[in-house]
């Protein structure tokens, strides 16, 4: 399980490693309005904390007007920017000649989505070495963690790895199910604390876990699976080769659904937040201090509201995308053995 859970941690840091090659520059950005809805959900340069933001490393494989590629590394976008070789155009750094191939620059949300993989291999340590010394095994489990952690993994093992995936073969993926179920829950937690970020909100991060999904299920695909998928069995001829790019597709829409509903889901819910808690300052704005005042009360409540149900959103979010990953997986595992099981089964129950 260990040595799966390392695997993962080592993939999803590859997958994540590149970054969008534009977004904006905190400490330049400007909004007409009284709150930057959009900018306050958007992936930055830099880290919130209580005490003013720290700035993250920029990271440049870029290609200069002279047509040579060159790796860049800056402590931040000021200091590219003050170096000569990059400018801001549209709050954005673009270099001054040639052009960007490969932002691997640290953000917001990339810091998150690797805290997130650390605090699931560190728990997971932990409760290792609990187990070890006989704690949970021997003895009843001790502590909110070890507790915790157990009642999450026998939930993704008995109620969503074994009721989709056959029982020969399920025992296999409980540990990457689990490790996207902990991490994706990390980051949804994460994304609720004051000065944090929503990793789970970004585009790129849901889809380096969705593509991690992907790329289990093509692996565990059996005879049976690819045989519906390039020449689907008891149709006509025809019917086979309308039925083949239809089947190709399908594999590509199950990924980039998981990524895109975890996203949207996650997304929306941060918005709303920001969106109802900023009407203090647009009725402040508008209407003055004392208007600001009275909807407060409303705000605040709601926001308040709002947050014990975003809690409870995010587990609900990590647990779709652990269930639909599951299915996907126990669909291209099951062989032409299953298939005739499960046939007999049904129809002479």
């Amino acid at each position: 399980m260990i040595q799966m859970l390392r695997r993962l941690f080592l993939t999803l840091l590859f997958l994540s490693a590149s970054t969008p090659a534009t977004f904006a520059l905190d400490e330049q950005a400007t909004s007409e309005s009284p709150i930057d809805i959009l900018g306050t959900v958007a992936d930055h340069d830099n880290l919130q904390t209580p005490f003013g933001s720290i700035p993250l490393p920029r990271i440049f494989y870029w290609e200069n007007g002279a047509g040579e590629s060159q790796l860049d590394i800056y402590k931040s976008s000021a200091s590219a920017i003050a170096s000569g070789l990059f400018e801001d155009i549209d709050h954005v750094v673009s270099p001054v000649s040639g052009h960007i191939i490969v932002d691997l620059s640290i953000t917001s949300h990339l810091f998150f989505f690797w805290l997130s993989l650390i605090s699931v291999l560190l728990v997971t340590l932990y409760v290792r070495s609990l187990y070890i010394g006989g704690t949970g095994r021997i003895s009843e489990p001790k502590g909110v963690i070890q507790n915790l952690f157990e009642v999450f993994f026998v939930f993704i093992r008995d109620e969503v790895a074994k009721p989709n995936i056959d029982d020969r073969k399920y025992a296999r993926y409980v540990p990457y199910l689990f490790t996207v179920f902990m991490t994706i829950a990390f980051m949804n937690v994460f994304g609720l604390l004051p000065w944090s970020a929503t990793a789970t909100a970004d585009i790129t991060v849901t889809a380096a876990l969705a593509i991690c999904t992907f790329v289990i299920t093509q692996f565990s695909g059996t005879k049976n699976h690819w045989g519906h998928v390039f020449w689907f069995p008891g149709v006509p001829f025809g019917v086979k080769i309308l039925m083949i790019p239809v089947e190709i597709i399908g594999l590509f829409t199950k990924p980039f659904a998981l990524a895109i509903r975890l996203f949207a889901n996650m997304m929306s819910g941060k918005i709303m937040i920001i969106a109802i808690l900023g009407l203090i300052f647009i009725f402040n704005d508008m209407f003055g201090s004392t208007a600001a005042y009275g909807i407060s009360v409303f705000s605040v409540i709601l926001t308040a509201v709002l947050y014990i149900l975003k809690l409870f959103v995010s587990l609900l979010q990590a647990y779709i995308f652990t269930l639909l990953s599951a299915v996907f997986i126990g669909m291209a595992a099951e062989s032409e053995e299953d298939d005739e099981e499960h046939y007999y089964a049904e129809h002479t129950a």
